[in-house]
């Protein structure tokens, strides 16, 4: 069994074909997907997925592209969210200087907040970082210093040193399609020296399809197969291992809380999504 630990099955490529994508990740053997609000409006609607698929939990945020898009209320939103039973994470927050679409300023702000709501309400947070690893890092270590820090690097695509000091703060590190992609090896060099209790792995789909699928749109949780794949042979284990020892880590950091073991889950369709830019 594997877990999906970051996921935007809100986003309107699955519109169509949703269902059938949590079909192929049952049958594939993904056993629990996050998936996570990058706005008050997705947000609402990852809620509303977890509420309607019982192998989905709900991550509930706005993203550092998005927070220039906020409107009033909405970090409200995400602070009663934040207290619903499915959802188990806070985030996606973080930095990002690759794109220019927030103020950085402006950015730092949000993180500021999700990071202290985090440690309020006990929920690990899921952390994005582009190009800032020196401003995130800062951010994270003031953070530590009022209490204990608790959360995920999603989709990690930084250097060793970066690595080390997230784990030295008490993070697990998470790796998508990317670390699959030929010209990847230095992100691989970082996954092998991952420690074995602190790996999760995540599909950031419908983004990041890995190889061989590079190219497919939309990525799905089905395809974490292959992710999982290149990481168990590039840190030397069987590839059952691996899904037993990251999905065990996606328990113990998301305490996925119990649900029934047949039976349909309440049917809830979201009836808004946000449409700001991720990547």
């Amino acid at each position: 069994m594997y877990s999906d630990t970051h996921a935007h099955l809100d986003d309107e490529q699955f519109d169509a074909i949703r269902d059938e994508v949590v079909e192929r990740a049952a049958a594939a053997g993904i056993a629990t997907i996050v998936t996570v609000g990058t706005t008050a409006a997705t947000s609402d609607a990852s809620l509303a997925l977890a509420r309607q698929y019982l192998s989905v939990f709900a991550a509930v945020g706005i993203q550092p592209n998005c927070a220039a898009q906020a409107a009033p209320g909405d970090w409200d939103r995400i602070v009663r969210l934040a207290a619903e039973g499915l959802v188990v994470a806070v985030g996606e927050t973080g930095l990002d200087r690759h794109w220019d679409f927030t103020p950085f300023e402006l950015q730092q702000d949000y993180f500021d907040r999700h990071l202290r709501l985090a440690q309020e309400r006990d929920l690990p947070v899921i952390i994005h970082m582009r190009d800032c690893a020196p401003e995130t890092l800062t951010m994270l270590r003031e953070a530590r210093q009022r209490g204990p820090l608790r959360g995920v690097m999603h989709a990690f695509s930084g250097d060793a040193d970066t690595a080390r000091e997230c784990l030295e703060l008490g993070l697990h590190v998470s790796f998508a399609g990317m670390v699959t992609y030929k010209n990847s090896q230095a992100l691989r060099d970082v996954a092998r020296m991952i420690p074995v209790d602190r790996l999760v792995m995540e599909t950031d789909s419908p983004y990041l399809s890995p190889h061989p699928r590079r190219g497919h749109r939309p990525n799905e949780p089905a395809l974490l197969l292959h992710t999982a794949a290149c990481l168990a042979e590039v840190r030397g284990v069987d590839v059952a291992r691996l899904a037993e020892v990251t999905t065990a880590n996606a328990a113990q950091l998301f305490r996925f809380p119990k649900r029934p073991v047949s039976g349909a889950a309440e049917s809830v369709c979201p009836e808004t999504r946000g449409d700001g830019a991720r990547r």
